[in-house]
């Protein structure tokens, strides 16, 4: 193409980056320079039916809500006051939640954004009608408010729970995605790729790639991570308009900061096109980044991980709460399983095995015995056909397993009295995986970390395929965890537990 001479601020100057396009529009622009028109104002089929399904399911919780309300206020007689009010509920909260950008488009459909401005809508409600109530003298029954609002809060939460699993199940038919271009170096576009095409909850699907560094330096016939090359970083307007994306994802390029990506950004406004950067920071959460401006610019603040202070202590008081709660509603199921491992395979009912803690402390697991007795002994004879991950030995048809052992493998039922370290503080109920001292010698710096907390009886690992995972997503997973852990994960996990269990995946 050329540098193509950009229009700003009054100057002529060279910028290969945003190429053809001006503050006087993109379309004028590319006409005259003979290019073909751009489209503006993208937006998704996808986006479009989800937010009118969005609104429709906040319609149907507001006016359940408003109906509700008055229902058991008046105990099945509401006056006319009421039914009316209960009538505009669905418009006043519906108009809550697009104050509160639930219908974003950024939002919809991925990440927990959705589901937080719900909540925030719901405390916009609630200051909205206490001061509504005030300055009008009007006395709304606490009957009314205390069941409606939080009725419309949980309605309105599930019914977006239910459009991410049609939306879940929509782009696993390959469909509701937004075409995506990415630019960049050649190394860093990769990387980004490949995260994109591993996450397809992002709703994103990487459809052409600008890049740079090409050690060809020929971008015909060229593909990164499977997506073909459209040239380098300054066609990515071109690429957008070619392919019809409607994201341009951009990550580390020494061309592409400051004025560069800021007339990026304003070309791509023009063209109704969202810009998403990636900073350059690998497996750090959203709520540890803060963008805090100083001096004219946006500084990317990044919160320290939260392994000491008051939720730290909360969330073992928390642990052994819950640990002796759920060793009270098994204990009938253990007292099954310690009958039948006995009659099974005369022996001990419980199998303890020295693993590391936090700080590298060494503590005794107890699990159920799942194998015979003199297993430790076989194990030599078995090493070279191991399953596991080149640091955990795994064996998907381990003979040293018993008929008993097979069944509470399954459904992880052997590590119930695992609840025991819990209470004792040598455990988390979320954590990494404890290891063992064996793998710990073997640990490479990055892999210690994994000690820095407590380890838990089901994490991130066993949610994301527990015996099939290769040792270096394990470690990924694990320091994730320890960088990012924060009350709510440890509720998704936990959820998430409870499926895989069920479902028996990588288990043996």
């Amino acid at each position: 193409m050329g540098a193509e001479v950009t229009e700003y601020a009054g100057v002529g100057r060279p910028n290969p980056i945003t190429g053809p396009l001006t503050q006087a529009g993109a379309g004028s622009r590319s006409l005259r320079l003979g290019l073909p028109p751009m489209r503006q104002g993208v937006s998704s089929a996808w986006v479009r039916s989800y937010r009118v399904r969005a609104l429709g399911l906040d319609l149907l919780a507001g006016l359940t809500a408003g109906v509700c309300g008055a229902w058991f206020r008046f105990d099945g007689y509401p006056n006319a006051t009421y039914l009316a009010l209960a009538a505009i509920t669905p418009l006043v909260w519906v108009l809550t939640v697009a104050f509160a950008d639930g219908y974003d488009h950024r939002i919809l459909g991925s990440g927990t954004m959705e589901y937080r401005a719900i909540w925030s809508a719901v405390l916009w409600l609630t200051a909205g009608t206490a001061f509504v109530s005030y300055v009008t003298e009007a006395q709304v029954a606490r009957g009314f408010v205390l069941t409606a609002i939080p009725l419309i809060l949980v309605l309105s939460e599930v019914c977006r729970w239910v459009l991410r699993h049609w939306l879940g199940a929509q782009r696993r038919d390959g469909l509701c995605f937004s075409p995506t271009v990415v630019v960049g170096r050649v190394d860093s576009v990769a990387d980004m790729v490949r995260e994109i095409q591993n996450n397809p909850a992002s709703g994103l699907t990487v459809v052409a790639a600008c890049v740079s560094g090409l050690d060809s330096g020929d971008y015909l016939g060229s593909s990164v991570g499977g997506v073909p090359v459209y040239g380098g970083p300054e066609t990515a307007l071109l690429a957008v308009n070619e392919y019809q994306a409607e994201v341009v994802a951009v990550s580390s390029h020494p061309d592409l900061v400051g004025h560069s990506l800021r007339r990026l950004g304003w070309a791509l406004e023009e063209l109704g096109v969202d810009l998403v950067v990636s900073p350059g920071i690998v497996e750090v959460a959203g709520p540890r980044l803060t963008l805090r401006p100083t001096a004219g610019m946006s500084l990317l603040h990044v919160e320290r991980p939260l392994h000491s202070g008051l939720r730290a202590v909360g969330k073992m008081l928390l642990d052994r709460v819950l640990a002796l709660s759920i060793t009270f509603f098994f204990l009938p199921l253990m007292v099954a399983v310690a009958i039948a491992i006995k009659l099974e395979n005369p022996g001990p009912v419980f199998f303890r095995q020295t693993r590391i803690g936090a700080q590298g402390r060494p503590f005794g697991m107890v699990k159920f015995r799942s194998m015979v007795t003199n297993a430790e002994a076989l194990l030599a004879d078995l090493a070279e056909e191991s399953d596991g991950n080149g640091i955990l030995f795994k064996m998907k048809d381990d003979p040293r397993v018993t008929k008993v052992g097979k069944f509470i493998r399954r459904f992880s039922i052997d590590e119930l009295p695992q609840l025991i370290n819990v209470v004792r503080g040598e455990m988390s109920l979320i954590g990494p995986r404890p290891p063992l001292p064996s793998e710990v010698a073997e640990y490479e710096s990055d892999a210690v970390r994994r000690l820095h907390v407590r380890p838990g009886m089901t994490g991130l690992w066993q949610v994301s395929g527990r015996s099939d995972l290769s040792w270096e997503e394990s470690l990924r997973l694990d320091l994730w965890y320890v960088d990012n852990w924060t009350p709510i994960l440890d509720l998704q996990i936990l959820v998430r537990t409870f499926k895989a269990v069920l479902r028996g995946s990588g288990a043996y």
